[in-house]
């Protein structure tokens, strides 16, 4: 069953669609039309399971034309809903724009739609409901979202409409993937083509993130525009790209602290941030016309130290002046030196070009993340490396690097067991590292290593 939920501005949609998700997805706040892009979720009330939409508040009559955008999306994924939850204010009891909505939705959809009356905290609340029966959609379901109140009664109407659509024999299983295995560096590389890949698309304001999606997905899905923070939820939108399913993550830009100062982007830019930490390979989309700033560096620098795989894809690129790629690789190779080779496409999201090029790296980029080293192939370039150039002398005498393994992939982690871990200069783990990603091809690809101090783990078992 899948089930919408509408209304005008800043009726709780989007604390009910957190409410029945079970954790907090859409962004939350006072102000008035937080919610743009439309996003579905799977979601659960007791033995029941759907998937849930929260889309933007609609007052019925929209005339700015990002606004009718939004309008002209939210009808078109209200054709798709099974039901539609129709939320308004109890507190603030009946307005002219929830009577202005539901006209408006009587003339262009014919699916049926239950009354849900937010913010009913008390009884005198909900003994004012009365009014809310003009509007002709049947009684009014009172909850208070952000308690957890009244879901009993919500669940008593989701499981009747539910029944008679036949949905309790296709109740979707949405349980997570067990991935507490042992690590086995010398097993198999593993099948990448059964995984959905976490896709993040990131960057600065109106850098052309949503232009791209929806290029990538052939539909206008996102709302664009030339106006900055267009997007402000990070908009996860399920896509099968030559027969791989793909989550792609749309996210609100990222501008300087100094420049964050409205409550509601920093809740959004706070939203990019865990959608980069929860990405498999990040996309930073840069605009080609705009010179290359310390923000676009420092984004690039936040998705390494969370060890994802990053892809630079310079947006209209049919428009680019001078040497910017290379300046854009210069830059990059000076602010993380720890990371060579990291991949720049020129495209153009406006014209579809080179999307499959950006697409090819993608899953050569998730490929290189998920890299496995055999131990003995390991140890035995160890032993190259070291004979060809050893540590440097730690007072007088030689730091010994007996061992080597790979403990995890994503990113591909390594511990180096030497005799003196404190005294190992930076500069030499550094030197490790860059020979590692040569000698084994992980371009772009943040590797970690960590340094123990310890005997090689296998000698008593010869």
């Amino acid at each position: 069953m899948r089930i919408a939920i509408i209304g005008r501005p800043n009726v709780g949609k989007s604390t009910l669609f957190n409410r029945l998700v079970g954790k907090k997805i859409a962004i939350v706040d006072d102000i008035a039309g937080v919610t743009r892009d439309w996003r579905a979720m799977p979601a659960r009330l007791a033995d029941l399971k759907f998937e849930i939409i929260d889309t933007a508040g609609l007052l019925g009559f929209e005339h700015d034309t990002l606004f009718k955008q939004i309008e002209s999306q939210t009808e078109d994924v209200l054709k798709t809903a099974d039901l539609i939850l129709f939320v308004v204010d109890g507190r603030e009891g009946l307005v002219a724009n929830d009577e202005n909505l539901v006209r408006k939705l009587r003339k262009k959809l014919q699916t049926p739609m239950v009354l849900i009356a937010n913010k009913c905290e008390n009884q005198k609340t909900i003994d004012n409901l009365g009014d809310f029966y003009r509007l002709g959609i049947g009684e009014p379901v009172a909850v208070a979202a952000e308690h957890g109140i009244g879901l009993g009664d919500l669940y008593d109407v989701l499981k009747e409409r539910s029944v008679s659509l036949g949905e309790d024999q296709a109740a979707m299983n949405y349980d997570d993937e067990d991935e507490d295995t042992p690590f086995d560096p010398n097993a198999a590389p593993e099948d990448l083509s059964d995984r959905t890949l976490n896709l993040a698309i990131i960057g600065r304001p109106n850098a052309g993130k949503s232009t791209l999606i929806n290029a990538l997905l052939g539909q206008n899905r996102l709302l664009t525009g030339d106006m900055p923070g267009v997007t402000r939820d990070a908009i996860h939108l399920d896509w099968t790209y030559e027969g791989r399913n793909i989550q792609l993550v749309d996210t609100a830009g990222m501008r300087r602290k100094s420049r964050i100062n409205k409550r509601l982007e920093r809740l959004s830019v706070s939203d990019s941030l865990k959608a980069i930490r929860y990405a498999e390979v990040t996309i930073l989309v840069l605009d080609a016309q705009t010179p290359l700033e310390k923000q676009d560096l420092t984004i690039a620098e936040h998705v390494i130290k969370e060890g994802r795989s990053l892809i630079i894809a310079v947006n209209k690129s049919d428009l680019m002046k001078g040497d910017f790629l290379s300046e854009l690789r210069k830059r990059l190779l000076y602010v993380l030196p720890q990371v060579k080779g990291i991949p720049c496409i020129p495209i153009s999201a406006k014209n579809s070009k080179n999307l499959d090029k950006l697409m090819k790296m993608v899953f050569a980029q998730e490929q290189l993340w998920n890299t496995r080293i055999g131990t003995s192939l390991l140890n035995q370039w160890l032993a190259e490396t070291i004979s060809h150039h050893p540590p440097p002398l730690a007072g007088g005498t030689r730091i010994r690097l007996k061992y080597m393994t790979q403990i995890k992939t994503r990113p591909p982690t390594f511990v180096l067991f030497i005799s003196k871990p404190a005294e190992l200069l930076d500069s030499y783990l550094r030197y490790l590292l860059n020979k590692l990603r040569e000698d084994f091809d992980l371009p772009g690809v943040p590797i970690r290593f960590q340094v123990r101090k310890g005997k090689n783990p296998y000698d008593n078992k010869k």
